[in-house]
């Protein structure tokens, strides 16, 4: 009976072995540019991040600003549709002098769901003096659009940098966790860029996922972090 369960123990990892090369020849790329049709270039197969170098007006990086000091624990998730994304984002921030960071945030709600042929979102908009999710991890959804305001931005690991089998490990920081070899593998994003972030559910990049993580904020510092998702 032992000698019939190492048989089968043995089968079953010849079996999971193809699977497990399979998902390590995987190849992905970051793809980046400073106009937003760049983001289009999501759709390759063999893209995980998309990343619009975007610059923010000395006007609405103000605006930002005066609203972080107005509103330092800000924090709010709605559904809203290109039509609705403009006046619903504006009642939430309470103030029409802030109406340039509202216009800023219709039009990327605009560009997301004629993207992805989308009807609604769901928008979430938070003012952080902490790291949300310090550890890094992959997204359980198709695509994640990203963007920082102000503050410090999204960190991220070229999928080539990656040992999968190392996400999550418990009682690791990531440092010491061998999720990657070294500090300078650590790409991350500036404020303004909108980036696209591919998760484990588009089809076909199962275990391909952009390997992501928020950054650690300085004592004083204030991030105002945008994140659109699909709804269903």
């Amino acid at each position: 009976m032992m000698t019939e369960g190492l048989s089968q123990s043995t089968q079953q990892n010849a079996a999971e072995q193809p699977q497990i090369q399979q998902e390590q020849k995987k190849h992905r790329r970051a793809v980046q540019g400073d106009e937003p049709a760049v983001l289009c270039d999501i759709y390759e197969d063999d893209a995980n991040i998309a990343i619009w170098h975007r610059d923010l007006s000395d006007s609405l990086q103000r605006q930002v600003s005066d609203f972080i000091a107005a509103y330092p624990t800000f924090q709010t998730s709605m559904t809203v549709s290109p039509q609705s994304a403009h006046a619903s984002v504006q009642e939430a921030l309470k103030s029409a002098a802030y109406s340039e960071l509202s216009a800023s945030i219709a039009e990327l709600v605009d560009m997301f769901c004629c993207l992805f042929e989308l009807k609604r979102v769901g928008l979430r908009l938070t003012v952080l003096s902490q790291a949300m999710c310090p550890r890094f991890h992959v997204d359980k959804v198709p695509c994640r659009l990203v963007t920082t305001f102000q503050g410090i931005a999204t960190e991220w690991l070229p999928h080539s940098h990656v040992d999968r089998s190392q996400l999550g490990a418990i009682g690791k920081i990531d440092s010491e966790s061998g999720l990657y070899a070294n500090a300078k593998d650590i790409q991350q994003l500036t404020a303004g860029d909108v980036a696209l972030l591919k998760g484990e559910l588009w089809e076909g990049n199962e275990s391909a996922g952009l390997v992501h993580r928020s950054p650690a904020v300085n004592d004083g510092d204030m991030r105002l972090l945008l994140t659109l998702d699909f709804i269903n």
